[in-house]
């Protein structure tokens, strides 16, 4: 088929996720490679979201594919009872990378039911039902991730499930609170997070479940001290702590794992997206060895059909050696460097830019009205001009495509991006916040 074919039957019979789907005019991709896609007229696209931030490794990884191809050649599945090479290879990987308190990993099928799974088991271990998870996040769509989720995307899931209990995020830029350091602001929060649970009863919280680092809602980086300090609330009142690594995990912050970056130890970690790269779906659950023996006489009443398919873990492998051969962490760290810089001028240069946010190549920037204010390019929840879709689409028309989320314009680039790649490419983000700049 020509792109013209492709786009048309695409349009005709698939249902495009988060969409009003009359208006679709998605861009036929004919190859891929790198941090580059193209469409069937030749055009260049540099991903520079990692598609859904989970292409961390860009297109066409050889290790990656090669892995599969082997796989295939021996068998492509056998159900999640069976011992099998690559699934069994991929725990130990996993736990070996993660500190010394954890023990074992329940696989799923990518991030939502990582999280599903995360808090059933939680409430199997505690005996409890109450689960706290921020407003400003995104865990899944399917109903109990989307229960967990706290952004507009869990409406239509309304009226949810009973116990799913909310909070706010450190979400310093936007408090109407001036702190005098993120040490202040942690206090703050630690103190009403403290407070709520009180309130909500400590013996009826089974856990907290974080981002460790919000991804979709803004790239917002908890201050010093918050983790530590959640940690220590969840030790006091018996709660399990909870680390959403499905975006920020596999070193897209430097680190294999975001929240190594804050000197905490979760009890559970989700992770997915970048653990294949997205080249075959897979997420899961990395348990501390203290749960992880719980279930030794305790029914783990958890199961999927699809649970470690051998082709995914495979891929996993495969992957995860690469992050560490490709020294991956520390080209992230120092590429991110550029990254932070670049952004932080683009702050200074640019009216409508009112915060950039940053962490590795984990970015965002946030788009406002008035920077004295502070006052959003576009209301919370609303868009009804389509600014941001305007925006996203003058970038993609040059070439640089990525998305949006509120008035947020997401920076996360495949890990393997060169500096001179991203400095090309920020160089066409400069151009069109310019161009924004005389529309507010």
């Amino acid at each position: 088929m020509n792109g013209e074919e492709v786009k048309s039957k695409q349009k005709e019979y698939v249902l495009q996720s988060w969409s009003k789907q009359g208006a679709l005019n998605p861009i036929p991709v004919e190859k891929a490679e790198g941090i580059y896609f193209y469409d069937y007229d030749g055009k260049r696209y540099a991903d520079m979201s990692s598609q859904l931030v989970n292409l961390n490794l860009g297109f066409g990884n050889k290790d990656i594919a090669d892995a599969i191809k082997a796989q295939v050649d021996k068998f492509c599945f056998v159900g999640p009872s069976y011992a099998v090479e690559s699934r069994s290879t991929l725990a130990e990987m996993i736990i070996k990378l993660l500190p010394e308190e954890f023990g074992k990993v329940f696989f799923t099928n990518a991030g939502a039911d990582a999280n599903e799974n995360a808090i059933k088991i939680a409430r199997m271990y505690t005996g409890r039902k109450k689960i706290f998870s921020r407003y400003r996040s995104y865990h899944g769509s399917s109903f109990g991730a989307g229960n967990l989720t706290g952004e507009p995307r869990r409406y239509p899931l309304e009226p949810g499930i009973p116990g799913f209990v909310k909070f706010f995020d450190p979400y310093i830029y936007r408090e109407p609170i001036e702190f005098k350091s993120e040490e202040e602001a942690t206090r703050y929060y630690l103190t009403k997070l403290r407070e709520q649970i009180i309130y909500e009863g400590p013996d009826s919280v089974a856990a907290i479940v974080m981002e460790t680092i919000t991804g979709s809602n803004g790239i917002i980086i908890p201050p010093k001290g918050y983790l530590p300090g959640v940690r220590k609330i969840c030790d006091e009142f018996g709660i399990v702590m909870i680390c959403d690594e499905v975006m920020a995990g596999w070193c897209r912050t430097g680190k294999m794992f975001a929240f190594q970056n804050f000197d905490v130890v979760p009890d559970l970690v989700t992770f997915a997206k970048g653990v294949t790269c997205g080249y075959v779906p897979l997420g899961g659950v990395a348990v501390s060895k203290k749960i992880a023996s719980y279930f030794d006489d305790h029914l783990l009443s958890c199961g999927l059909t699809y649970s470690g398919h051998p082709l995914s873990c495979a891929a996993g492998v495969a992957c995860v050696n690469y992050y560490t051969k490709a020294s991956i962490p520390e080209h992230v760290t120092e590429v991110g460097k550029v990254l932070g810089s670049e952004l932080e001028a683009m702050k200074e240069k640019h009216p409508c830019v009112g915060d950039v946010r940053y962490i590795g190549l984990f970015s965002c920037v946030e788009l406002v009205k008035d920077k004295t204010t502070k006052e959003p390019l576009v209301e919370y929840g609303k868009d009804p001009e389509g600014k941001m879709g305007r925006i996203v689409g003058a970038l993609k028309a040059k070439g640089f495509s990525t998305y949006s989320h509120e008035n947020m314009i997401f920076v996360c680039p495949p890990l393997i991006i060169t500096e001179d790649e991203l400095k090309e490419q920020l160089a066409i983000l400069d151009e069109v916040l310019s161009e924004t700049d005389k529309e507010i």
